[in-house]
């Protein structure tokens, strides 16, 4: 069964303990994202050298291919991609309406989406078949992938978007919320209620409101890092946090860079996820405790220093920047595989450390010398 344990707290900073069917969490916490029941560019064996203790699924992605039939097979997504640890999956609304953007610049696939009260209709991004996601069905679809923390499907509008827009998407995700609720039929799996509302304080304050009193097992805070100003999103935070139990874990969905998670646990978040360490590495943009590294720059040709001096991975234990810069303009796909390593292994050394300076009441020192390191190259 699903339960959070808050351990101790240092000012706002907290350290937590989640407990699912498939292990425990220890909080702060980052997930890396394995959209399609992989994490991109790595093995299962090199991600767990990178000791992350819960991973992300995508139930749009994954209802699209393998397919229902598919994971019914084997029992779930833990079974099929032989994973042990926790696994959370998000809706796939965000998916939904982010990807019919995209595919209508690129022309691929003409994309539409119909969004109604009752659900959302919407072409595949692969094959321009129709769908249609209810919030029933996003239920039922994530009890067959079997993830031990499920996200409703709710409306996460863009940047900037009219408050008349945002209210709609907080009314239909709280209605979408209750929904989802009634349909959950399998105790062993937590579900996450999602709170909108743009940047807009209000209704900020009346989503998480509305979000709170349907007693979820715990809180996503939705819609940020989605092109706002970095001072949005953590004003919009602190509105939110102000309102969630502190006895249920804080989910702040997609973000996102070092930074960003450094001051959003000074505002007591618990949880997160983005695509930027995977997707970073695979373009040759490394995290070092002294900022981003562009590996392809010519002054690393010579290097025989590893990545980041501090980082205890694979990658910087065995190799040189030079060595690491020649696999990048190679083009071969061992560059993407050690840059992967690398930048996972440098999300969740980070995350241990932040543990450490909370359980040791110094995070706020911690930060500050951090933050101060980053910009320091």
């Amino acid at each position: 069964m699903f339960k959070f344990e808050l351990i101790k707290e240092d000012r706002n900073a907290r350290l937590g303990k989640i407990y699912t069917p498939h292990g425990e969490i220890y909080t702060p916490v980052f997930m890396p994202v394995g959209t399609v029941g992989t994490v991109k560019a790595i093995t299962k064996h090199h991600l767990i050298e990178t000791k992350p203790q819960i991973i992300l699924g995508n139930t749009y992605h994954l209802y699209l291919r393998p397919g229902m039939e598919v994971l019914k097979h084997f029992n779930g997504l833990h079974n099929f991609m032989n994973w042990n640890k926790p696994i959370l999956t998000d809706s796939g609304g965000f998916q939904v309406f982010s990807l019919a953007k995209g595919k209508e610049k690129t022309g691929k696939h003409k994309a539409e989406v119909v969004l109604t009260d009752d659900g959302v209709k919407f072409r595949s991004h692969i094959d321009g078949s129709w769908h249609y996601f209810t919030p029933e069905l996003v239920i039922e679809i994530q009890e067959i992938i079997g993830s031990d923390i499920m996200m409703p499907l709710d409306v996460c509008p863009p940047y900037p978007v009219s408050k008349t827009t945002a209210l709609d998407a907080v009314k239909k995700t709280i209605d979408w919320l209750k929904r989802s609720k009634n349909a959950k039929r399998q105790n062993h799996q937590a579900l996450f209620g999602i709170i909108q509302g743009s940047t807009y304080k209000d209704l900020r304050k009346e989503s998480a409101l509305m979000t709170v009193e349907l007693d979820m097992d715990g809180y996503s805070i939705g819609g940020l890092s989605v092109g706002e100003p970095a001072e949005y999103m953590y004003e919009m935070t602190e509105i939110v946090v102000e309102y969630i139990p502190k006895r249920k874990p804080r989910y702040l969905m997609g973000v996102g860079t070092p930074e960003n998670i450094i001051e959003s646990v000074d505002r007591g978040v618990d949880m997160f996820d983005c695509v930027m360490p995977t997707r970073n590495a695979r373009n040759g943009t490394l995290f070092t405790h002294r900022g981003r590294l562009n590996i392809n720059a010519g002054k690393h040709k010579f290097s025989d220093e590893p990545i980041d001096e501090e980082c205890d991975c694979y990658t910087c234990k065995n190799f040189s920047r030079g060595y690491i810069r020649h696999l990048y303009n190679a083009g071969e796909i061992t560059a993407m595989i050690l840059g992967t390593i690398h930048n996972l292994r440098f999300y969740n050394k980070m995350m241990e450390d932040i543990r450490k300076a909370i359980s040791e009441s110094r995070f706020s020192s911690f930060k500050n010398e951090f933050l101060e390191k980053l910009k320091s190259d």
